[in-house]
C-alpha cells in the first residue's frame, strides 16, 4: 500500500520541531464503496431500532427527538451531525450543566451504552460526510485545540465507530484517544476497518476495555513522528 508523509510547520506546541504523518491513501476508493453498501444496509435494517428509539427518547424526555451539531469532517470541512436526544438541559444553581450522568434516565442511559442513539448519523455516511469507520467527529474548536495534530487527524472522514472507541474509548484520556485516531490515519485498510466493525460488535456486548499493547503502539507511533514530544491538548 502506498504511503505519502504529510508535513506540518511546527505550532507553538511544537515550536523547535516540525513533524510529519505517514498516512494511508491506497484504500479511500473502496472504502466509499464500503461504506455505501454497508452504511445503506445497516440503515434499512435499522429502520425499526430507530423508530423504537424515537419513542423511547419522546417518552423519556420528550421533543425534540434529536440533538444535532456542527461536527468537523475530512479535509476541516464542517457539517451538522445529528443523533437521538438522550440528556435533558438540567443546570445547577450556577447555571451550569449537571453531569451527563445526572441528566440521562435509565432508559436513555441505555441507548447510549448500546449506541442506539447515533443511528441516525448512517445517513451521514451515505451522504459521504462521515465513514462507517474512522475518527469520531468533533466540535471544530476541540479540533483547533489539537493544533497540527487536529488537522492531521482530519485527514480522513470521521466515522461511527474508529480505533480509540475500540480501545479504550471513554476509559481513555484525550492525549490518548488522539494518539490512537493518528495511529488509525496512517493505517488505514479494509481489513483495519473490518476489525474495527467486529470489535465494536464485541464491546458492545462485553463493555469498554482500555486495550493497553495497542496504546503503547499508538503512543509510541505518535512520539516517533513529533520528535519524541508528547503533545498536549486542552478539550473544550
Amino acid at each position: 500500500m502506498r504511503q505519502r508523509d504529510i508535513e506540518l510547520k511546527p505550532n507553538r506546541e511544537h515550536a523547535a520541531c516540525a513533524f510529519s504523518l505517514p498516512t494511508s491513501s491506497g484504500s479511500y476508493p473502496l472504502k466509499r464503496v464500503l461504506d455505501c453498501a454497508l452504511g445503506g444496509m445497516l440503515f434499512i435494517l435499522c429502520l425499526p431500532l430507530m423508530a423504537g428509539t424515537a419513542i423511547v427518547v419522546w417518552l423519556s424526555l420528550g421533543l425534540p427527538l434529536f440533538f444535532t451539531q456542527a461536527r468537523v469532517g475530512a479535509g476541516m470541512r464542517v457539517f451538522t451531525v445529528a443523533k437521538f436526544r438522550t440528556m435533558t438541559d438540567a443546570r445547577g444553581p450556577d447555571g451550569a450543566l449537571l453531569p451527563d450522568q445526572m441528566r440521562q434516565t435509565v432508559a436513555t442511559s441505555l441507548l447510549r451504552r448500546l449506541r442506539f442513539d447515533e443511528t441516525p448519523q448512517l445517513l451521514a455516511v451515505l451522504a459521504g460526510d462521515m465513514s462507517m469507520v474512522g475518527p469520531r467527529p468533533l466540535p471544530m474548536a476541540t479540533i483547533a485545540s489539537f493544533g497540527d495534530l487536529g488537522r492531521l487527524r482530519s485527514l480522513v472522514a470521521p466515522g461511527m465507530t474508529g480505533w480509540a472507541q475500540v480501545n479504550g474509548n471513554t476509559l481513555l484520556s484525550d492525549e490518548e484517544k488522539i494518539a490512537l485516531d493518528l495511529w488509525y490515519v496512517a493505517h488505514a485498510s479494509p481489513w483495519l476497518d473490518a476489525r474495527i466493525l467486529l470489535l465494536t460488535l464485541k464491546i458492545l456486548v462485553i463493555g469498554e476495555r482500555i486495550n493497553q499493547g495497542q496504546l503503547k503502539v499508538a503512543k509510541d507511533f505518535l512520539l516517533g513522528h513529533t520528535c519524541g514530544q508528547q503533545p498536549r491538548m486542552k478539550m473544550q
